[in-house]
């Protein structure tokens, strides 16, 4: 299966001269894969991001997005990305959410008809018909997030990338948002790259995952291959989800466990050794 992203040892010197590596391993993201980045802050994950999208060229290594270089084929990448950045109130710059969803496929000349018919199909697969005619400005925060991601998948892009999609989320709309994000990877083949700092949302939406800390990417793997290296995770000040920390401290104190990356796996060793 072919690459869709690839990401190699990239330096890149920002305007103020501060100067952001990443290297370690390699990033890939293969079709269809759901890609979770965890990081402290400033370890390097909008730099990759940045990369990615075309908005950062790199002085040294190589970044390749379906076989291109995006920051030089950056009008033809960005139409098979979509993004959804942190701040989104900085992203949603249309009058009404209609407007805002429909803008892209303005751009593309798509006729009046067909961005009506897109604009209400994706509404109603986020389940915000009844936000069309409003005013972005006066949402809610899971809302305005709703209408970004909207916008973002307008044009049904191979690849959508999120910023902290879960920061500043009510418990609801983040469990909301990670089915929204699951079914348009499961239904449409979209392939999913998030960042995020909430790492215990992680086993619910993400087959690989990729640890940087200080510009190196340290770790990848599944959620359970990952959270089996608790010490790692700590090093790159990155907590443990919950369940991993109290399987891990049991373990230390010689209970026969493993880290549980998920409510029915810890339940089914628990019971395995109350059964005994």
């Amino acid at each position: 299966m072919e690459d869709l992203i690839q990401v190699h040892c990239i330096r890149h010197i920002y305007p103020d001269k501060t100067e952001v590596s990443l290297c370690g391993l390699d990033f890939v993201v293969k079709p269809g894969e759901r890609v979770m980045i965890l990081g402290p802050n400033g370890a390097g994950k909008t730099t990759l991001i940045s990369h990615i999208l075309g908005l950062l060229s790199p002085v040294e290594g190589q970044v390749k997005v379906m076989g291109m270089q995006p920051d030089k084929n950056f009008n033809h990448v960005r139409k098979h990305i979509g993004v959804v950045f942190q701040n989104v109130d900085e992203q949603i710059i249309g009058p009404r959410v209609y407007d805002d969803i429909a803008f892209s496929l303005r751009n593309e000349r798509f006729s009046r008809q067909e961005v009506d018919e897109r604009v209400k199909k994706i509404a109603s697969m986020l389940g915000i018909e009844d936000i069309l005619e409003k005013i972005p400005h006066y949402l809610s925060g899971g809302q305005k997030k709703k209408a970004a991601l909207a916008g973002a998948i307008s044009m049904m892009p191979e690849i959508l990338i999120l910023d902290e999609p879960f920061d500043g989320l009510d418990p609801k709309s983040k469990a909301e948002m990670i089915i929204l994000l699951n079914r348009l990877n499961k239904e449409n083949g979209i392939t999913l790259v998030i960042t995020t700092h909430d790492i215990n949302i992680v086993p619910l939406i993400s087959d690989m995952i990729y640890v940087i800390n200080k510009g190196l990417i340290v770790t990848k793997g599944s959620p359970k291959e990952v959270f089996e290296q608790v010490d790692l995770l700590r090093e790159a000040n990155l907590e443990p989800p919950i369940l991993v920390d109290l399987f891990d401290r049991l373990k230390k104190r010689g209970y026969p466990l493993e880290p549980a990356d998920s409510i029915e796996n810890a339940m089914e060793q628990l019971e395995k050794i109350l059964a005994d």
